[in-house]
């Protein structure tokens, strides 16, 4: 099985957007929220590339393949029912 993703994210701040954090490493203006959050983005996708290159988190499940259900199953199914109760007049 194979899995490529993609990580990029494409956003400027409004007060700065000449700010690149990929480049620029952390913001100079500390007090813009804008700035800030591209920082936190980049950190995040820089996380998640990381984990993904080694495989660390990545759980794969295999669902089992349900048996095929033939007559033979259905019958005995239907023997080892309880028999219904008796109801008395």
């Amino acid at each position: 099985m194979s899995l490529r993703i993609r990580f990029r994210f494409d956003g400027r701040c409004s007060m700065h957007p000449r700010y690149n954090p990929q480049k620029d490493g952390s913001p100079q203006h500390r007090e813009c929220s804008g700035c800030e959050s591209l920082y936190v983005i980049h950190l995040y996708c820089d996380i998640a590339r990381k984990k993904a290159v080694t495989g660390d988190g990545i759980l794969v499940s295999n669902p089992e393949i349900p048996a095929q259900a033939d007559d033979s199953c259905a019958d005995s199914a239907a023997d080892k029912s309880p028999p219904a109760p008796e109801q008395g007049n």
